[in-house]
């Protein structure tokens, strides 16, 4: 499970320092790509494959669902952090997320969120009011 806010750095080659604490359940391998609200989205090997299992069960006539899969896999890049912990954010992903050097990096349950600093403060100071208004529609009856 992933969670937490990090800042991490994006280097000169692109590449990004994972937060230490997500390294592990990363190791063996991950896919970056578009996530929405312009950022990018980190998942495991293993969610992704679910993910992707639960697409495979929408029907291509539906041009939403074809056209979610189109934008989130044309994107996708497999990655496998180094022994530093780094990952190549392709300069695809970085352009279409805003991404210099400076990063956000938010553990989203089970996925990671890779955010310019500025569209992070932006969304969560627009969502801060929504947050505590939500609980009854998420969870209803608690």
């Amino acid at each position: 499970m992933f969670f937490g806010t990090y800042t991490p750095k994006i280097d000169d080659k692109g590449r990004l320092f994972l937060p230490a604490k997500f390294r592990e359940e990363l190791a063996e391998g991950l896919v970056v790509t578009r996530g929405q609200e312009r950022c990018l989205t980190v998942w495991s090997m293993g969610d992704f494959g679910k993910l992707t299992d639960r697409l495979r069960e929408a029907p291509v006539t539906n041009k939403g669902a074809r056209d979610y899969v189109r934008m989130l896999f044309a994107a996708a890049s497999q990655e496998v952090p180094d022994k530093q912990g780094r990952i190549n954010i392709p300069p695809m992903l970085r352009e279409y997320a805003s991404l210099t050097k400076d990063v956000m990096v938010i553990g989203a349950m089970n996925r990671i969120e890779i955010w310019d600093p500025e569209s992070w403060r932006q969304y969560s100071e627009e969502q801060e009011q929504v947050f505590s208004e939500l609980s009854d529609e998420v969870f209803p009856g608690i």
